[in-house]
């Protein structure tokens, strides 16, 4: 039966001290990131020559186009729907006729009241003109009022009845405001040509004072009216051609002037504390992202400072060349090499970092572009394409495929965008189909310059070194075929173990491999200390105190990284050194010892048996430790049954599954179950099932200096 080990006091400070360790290199790393990000975003990297004018000044200069520039005019916009806004006419309600019967009626009652007064016998003449001056409406001179009051019955008759035939006339007309002083003008043009000059004047002074507005201002209508002749004004385009004069030495600076030269980015913009914060949090926003990733996904990465500083340097660094690029530019932002970027990370690190990060700079590349959708995923779409057509880099002409690969996805998403909008600018579209292209080539270049100068320089294990590395006649692989030929075959073995197990769990097989051909190179230092390499029959180990022989096996994790380091192998390939082993016991020494003791004496310290570890962090580096303990075990019980093959493997794996060595691998219980199946497939073809005969005894899975 297993036994479960529990974490002692000092195992549980340890994890702690490493939490709290984790925690700060994560703030200091997150703000020193977020930091550097946010300058990016924020400040002007490379300052041009700006022109400082507002609207009144004079310019002191002529100053040209320095390119054709086509963009929708704010300022012309405005002045269009003014201009429309202003053709509206005034909105008034339709003439009232309760207005026109009410000033009708008020006429009749006046004529009713010069009438009486008319026929007045007792009033004397002047009397009579007063009366009628008196009448407050109608406001008669004095002359008007005697014509009225000294004329006979039949022409009042006939002037009566023509003011009230004019006042009809006029009142059934829509009468505004402005237009009350007109028709008092025209009154004399509407009486009959039958009536005398007198008649005339009597019936104008009737009239005029009685016209009244019947048709109302209405400014809910007028509004609507003027809103909608604005709306139905499309946005105006402005084109400015290379080389045009936008003002001449002496000019007062005008609205359209300055926005002709912030469109050309000749005008010096002027920062505000919306935007400075808002790139702050666009920064430390994707600095949070890309930190969780790291923690949560990709360890090994964050734990190694020069691969970080690789990353994040590598990622600000194209971020300043987007911001060069980007901004305040037509055609140029399309020609930012995003998917070099991509190709870098996914190269010299992983796909999954490569498209996650791929995915972060297209938000950059956005949010620098005015928040332009179409530029985020130009950045992306093209990244992501050209990380899916690099499986592994076995030859530089990879990237040249990759970068037409990119190419082609450039140009979808252009058409993609453009082609929804129905208007086509041919010469525009083809221009941006060869920064397309020239994209895809710049990416390839860039990313084949950086891939070869980045992987020697900060010692990553790329395709092209692995591959090197994996050459039997390279330097340490002769001395482990010469100096310890068991353990050079007993490598081969668990690198084939490695790599079916890599490719079954989506590992990389080829760093496995070449990771299980030295893990072992420490044993050349030493090499008949260990079983791999007696021939004799003779143990060395017989000889000597269990404590020693343990201090000597364990030594060869040791002296291979001290060889490694006199190869100069990389950092991943040393991580298959100090972990193949874990922290794992030397069981059989530690058994041995603790025979020795005997009864009533302390017993032996494990920990001095003990090897240091780490533990495995990677899929790589568990994948190895477990090929190598079960390929030395198989060698060395011999089953003569496939089903003993199986079970052997099974139980090394539960072991350093139930003992905690795989905690930090990122291995799942399916990846083990894959490993498993593959590790038994492999051992059965190699080992075959042998009839054991009579006085052979199967070993165990333990055995000296192994």
């Amino acid at each position: 039966m297993i036994n479960h080990t529990t974490p002692t006091e000092t195992e549980n400070s340890v994890a702690h001290r490493e939490k709290g360790s984790l925690l700060l290199k994560s703030l200091l790393w997150g703000f020193v990131f977020g930091m550097l990000l946010s300058v990016v975003l924020t400040l002007e990297l490379f300052p041009v020559r700006r022109i400082e004018l507002e609207v009144g000044q004079v310019s002191q200069t002529d100053i040209r186009a320095p390119r054709k520039v086509t963009y929708v005019s704010q300022v012309l916009t405005d002045k269009a729907r003014s201009q429309a806004e202003q053709a509206v006419r005034d909105v008034y309600d339709p003439p009232d006729p309760r207005i026109g019967r009410q000033q009708a009626a008020r006429l009749r009652e006046i004529l009713g009241f010069i009438d009486s007064t008319r026929h007045d016998s007792f009033a004397p003449a002047d009397d009579k003109i007063k009366a009628l001056m008196s009448i407050a409406e109608i406001k008669l001179a004095e002359d008007v009022a005697r014509l009225a009051v000294e004329m006979s019955e039949s022409n009042w008759a006939i002037v009566a009845a023509e003011a009230e035939s004019v006042l009809d006339t006029i009142m059934r007309e829509p009468i505004r405001s402005i237009d009350v002083n007109e028709l008092r003008t025209r009154i004399s043009s509407l009486v009959r040509l039958t009536l005398s000059e007198n008649q005339t004047r009597v019936v104008t002074a009737l009239v005029q004072n009685l016209i009244k507005v019947n048709s109302l201002y209405n400014a809910r209508d007028t509004q609507l009216a003027r809103q909608q002749a604005r709306d139905s004004v499309d946005p105006v385009t402005m084109t400015v051609e290379q080389g045009q004069a936008i003002l001449r030495q002496g000019d007062l600076v005008e609205p359209l002037d300055l926005e002709i030269l912030e469109a050309l980015g000749l005008l010096r913009p002027q920062i505000k504390w919306q935007d400075v914060i808002g790139n702050v949090l666009l920064a430390f926003l994707l600095t949070v992202l890309l930190g969780i990733y790291l923690v949560a996904k990709n360890r090994p990465l964050w734990e190694k400072g020069k691969y970080l500083a690789l990353l994040s340097g590598s990622f600000l660094a194209f971020a300043v060349v987007a911001r060069i690029m980007v901004p305040d530019h037509t055609v140029l932002p399309y020609l930012f090499p995003a998917a070099a970027f991509g190709l870098l990370v996914g190269t010299l690190f992983d796909i999954h970092l490569a498209l996650f990060t791929s995915f972060l700079l297209g938000i950059l590349v956005g949010a620098m572009g005015g928040g332009s959708l179409e530029l985020a995923a130009y950045a992306f779409v093209g990244s992501t394409a050209a990380i899916f057509s690099v499986q592994r880099v076995e030859r530089l002409n990879v990237f040249i495929f990759a970068g037409m690969v990119a190419t082609v996805a450039n140009w979808a998403t252009i058409l993609a965008f453009r082609l929804p909008g129905q208007q086509y600018d041919w010469i525009g579209l083809a221009t941006l189909f060869g920064a397309g292209l020239l994209n895809g080539g710049v990416s390839a270049m860039v990313a084949l310059l950086g891939y070869s100068t980045l992987g020697n320089l900060l010692d990553i294990p790329t395709t092209l070194r692995l591959m090197d590395l994996a050459r039997p006649t390279h330097p340490m692989m002769r001395q482990l075929l010469l100096k310890a030929p068991g353990s050079y075959h007993h490598s081969l073995l668990v690198s084939n173990l490695a790599e079916e197990a890599a490719e079954r769990v989506g590992a990389d097989p080829l760093l496995a491999r070449v990771g299980a051909y030295y893990h072992d190179i420490g044993k050349t230092v030493r090499p008949y200390f260990f079983v791999d390499n007696q021939t004799d029959g003779e143990n060395v180990h017989d000889r000597l105190d269990a404590e020693t022989s343990a201090h000597i096996i364990v030594s060869h994790v040791k002296d291979g990284v001290d060889l490694a380091r006199k190869y100069d192998l990389p950092d991943r390939i040393v991580d298959f050194i100090t972990e193949h082993h874990g922290t794992t016991l030397t069981n059989y020494f530690y058994k041995r010892a603790q025979d020795a003791a005997g009864e009533g004496k302390p017993a032996p310290d494990p920990e001095r048996f003990r090897y240091p570890g780490p533990k495995p962090r990677s899929k790589e580096t568990a994948i190895v430790m477990l090929a190598d303990a079960c390929e030395a075990t198989v060698r060395s019980a011999r089953p003569a049954k496939a089903e003993e093959t199986a079970e052997l493997v099974r139980r090394i794996i539960a072991e350093r599954l139930e003992s905690g060595q795989l905690n930090e691998s990122d291995l799942t219980l399916r990846d083990i179950e894959k490993i498993q199946k593959a590790f038994t497939a492999t051992l059965q073809g190699v080992f075959h099932p042998r009839v054991r005969y009579p006085g052979q005894e199967q070993k165990g899975t333990e055995k000296d200096g192994d």
